[in-house]
């Protein structure tokens, strides 16, 4: 799978407050219009909190 482009997983993700689980960053992501390999990426990460949005784009990283 492709990395998306961290910049535009960022915007998807924008006005979320973190710390933030898994479960509200792909629900924001998905009311956002994230679609494709954006919202792939972010089912893919850990369950987990994620403290802020370098957090979200290390765990892509490191899922895929």
């Amino acid at each position: 799978m492709a990395n998306p482009d961290p910049i535009e997983i960022q915007k998807y993700l924008s006005g979320i407050d973190y710390p933030a689980s898994k479960d509200d960053i792909v629900a924001t992501a998905e009311r956002e219009g994230a679609t494709g390999d954006a919202l792939d990426a972010l089912k893919n990460i850990p369950d987990g909190e994620y403290d802020a949005p370098t957090a979200v784009s290390s765990a892509i990283s490191d899922a895929s």
